[in-house]
C-alpha cells in the first residue's frame, strides 16, 4: 500500500511538471475560430464509451462531467486519476493532404470522502484547445505573396467539487466551482517576395480568468440486488467572462506598431443542459447513453451575436467484464466501446461541420484489482457542410491511470 502511494505523489510531481510544459494537442485550422475546439469531459471508462459521463456512477473512477456522482465512492477510498493523450491527424482541402501528430499531458484529479454522505473532488482539465500552422502562395495582379496562419493556447478549468447523498444512495446533487483560465494567440503575417518589400504581421489575443459553475443530479433505482438504472441531468449557467484581448498591427521595415487593448469586449460561454440514462449489472456490464444541449446561439464573442451556433451531441457505449472474479487475467479486463455525434458551435464562412467519432478501449486492473491502466483509441470524421472547407480525420489514444486506494482503512493486528 505504501508503495502504491509513492507512486500516486510521484505521478503527482510529475503530471503537475509536465503540464506547465504541454504541447498543444490539436493541429485543426478550425481553431482559429471561437474559443477553438471544445475538449472531451470524460475521463477513463467514459472517455472509451463514445464520452458519457452524465448518467455514470461508479466507486472505481471519477466524473467530473456530472458532480452528483462524487458520492459513489465509499466511505474509505482516496482515487487520484491522470490522463495522457496523443493524436494522429489528415486533412485534406480537395488539394493538398497533410498530417499532423499532437500530444499532451490532458487532465489530474482527485476525489476523496469527507462524511459517509459527503465527497469532494478537485482537478485541472482542459475546457478548448487551439493549434494550428498553415499558409498559401498567393497572386496579387501578378505579384506573389505568402500568407500565413498560426495559432496556439487554450482554456483551462481548475475545478472544486462537492457532491451530496440526500437520499439512501440513491438521489445524489453536486456542483463544481471552476477557476477558467488561459490564453489564445492567433498571428497572420503577410510577406510579398518582390525586393525591398516587407511582411507586415497582425497578432491577436485573448486572455481569460473567470470562474465558472456546474450543477448535476442523479437518481439511481435498483431493479434487483445486482442491477440498476441512474439518471442524471446537468446545468451550467451561461457566462460572461473577464477577459482581456490585444489586437496588434505592423511591418518588419517601419517602427510603426498600431494595436489596441480592451477589457469591455463581450465574451460569454453558454448555458447547458447533459442528461444521462446508464444500466449497471454489477461486475457485469454497464449501458450508457447521453444528450447534451449547448445555447452557443445567444453567446456574444468581441460583442458580436449570431457568431456562433447551438451545438448538441450525443453518444453511447458499454462496458463487459467477462469474470470479475476469475483468477485469469483477462476475464478480469473491462472492454469497452462507444459512438458519438456532434455538431460543431462554430460558423465559418456561413457554414459548419459535423463530427462522428467512435471509440473502443480496455480497463487493465492492477494488482490489487481496485486500480485500472485504462486505454482507450477513437476515430473521428470532420464532415464539413460545404466542399471549400477542410475534411479532417483523426485518431485519438488515451491512456489513463486511475489509482483506488483504501487510504483510511485502519487494520487491526492480533
Amino acid at each position: 500500500m505504501l508503495k502504491i502511494k509513492r507512486v500516486v505523489a510521484a505521478c503527482i510531481l510529475l503530471a503537475t511538471s509536465l503540464a506547465m510544459w504541454a504541447q498543444n494537442n490539436t493541429n485543426s485550422p478550425y481553431t482559429r475560430y471561437g474559443y477553438g475546439e471544445l475538449a472531451d469531459r470524460s475521463f477513463g471508462a467514459g472517455r472509451a464509451m463514445g464520452g458519457v459521463g452524465y448518467g455514470l456512477r461508479s466507486n472505481k473512477q471519477i466524473n467530473p462531467m456530472n458532480p452528483a456522482s462524487y458520492t459513489a465512492v465509499d466511505s474509505l477510498t482516496f482515487i487520484f486519476d491522470f490522463g495522457i493523450a496523443g493524436q494522429l491527424s489528415w486533412f485534406d482541402d480537395g488539394i493538398n493532404k497533410e498530417h499532423k501528430m499532437n500530444g499532451n499531458i490532458e487532465y489530474i484529479a482527485l476525489l476523496f470522502p469527507v462524511h459517509r454522505r459527503i465527497a469532494i473532488s478537485a482537478g485541472l482539465l482542459p475546457y478548448s484547445h487551439v493549434g494550428y500552422d498553415y499558409g498559401a502562395i498567393k497572386d496579387s495582379e501578378g505579384v506573389p505573396y505568402v500568407e500565413r496562419f498560426t495559432g496556439k493556447g487554450g482554456l483551462n478549468e481548475l475545478y472544486g467539487g462537492l457532491s451530496i447523498d440526500i437520499w439512501k444512495k440513491r438521489l445524489s446533487v453536486g456542483a463544481n466551482a471552476s477557476y477558467l483560465f488561459g490564453s489564445i494567440n492567433h498571428n497572420q503575417t503577410l510577406g510579398i517576395s518582390s525586393s525591398g518589400s516587407s511582411t507586415s504581421y497582425r497578432m491577436k489575443e485573448l486572455e481569460v480568468r473567470d470562474y465558472k459553475l456546474d450543477f448535476g443530479v442523479q437518481y439511481t433505482h435498483p431493479l434487483s440486488a445486482k442491477e440498476s438504472v441512474t439518471l442524471g441531468i446537468t446545468y451550467s449557467p451561461k457566462k460572461k467572462l473577464n477577459t482581456t484581448s490585444y489586437d496588434i498591427l505592423g511591418t518588419s521595415n517601419s517602427n510603426v506598431v498600431t494595436g489596441d487593448t480592451t477589457t469591455n469586449h463581450a465574451f460569454e460561454i453558454p448555458h447547458s443542459i447533459g442528461s444521462g440514462i446508464s444500466y449497471v449489472k454489477q461486475n457485469k456490464l454497464t449501458l450508457a447513453a447521453d444528450f447534451l444541449y449547448e445555447n452557443w446561439g445567444d453567446a456574444r464573442f468581441f460583442n458580436q451575436a449570431n457568431e456562433f451556433k447551438n451545438r448538441i451531441r450525443v453518444a453511447g457505449g458499454g462496458e463487459f467484464i467477462p469474470g470479475y472474479m476469475n483468477r485469469a487475467y483477462f476475464s478480469r479486463v473491462r472492454y469497452r466501446a462507444g459512438l458519438h455525434y456532434s455538431n460543431s458551435y462554430l460558423r465559418i464562412n456561413n457554414s459548419s461541420y459535423n463530427e462522428y467519432g467512435a471509440s473502443i478501449g480496455l480497463g487493465l486492473p492492477l494488482i490489487d484489482n481496485r486500480s485500472y491502466v485504462n486505454l482507450s483509441f477513437e476515430y473521428v470524421k470532420i464532415k464539413p457542410e460545404t466542399r471549400s472547407l477542410i475534411d479532417q480525420q483523426h485518431f485519438r489514444f488515451t491512456v489513463n491511470f486511475t489509482f483506488n486506494e483504501r487510504w483510511f482503512y485502519k487494520f487491526k493486528v492480533d
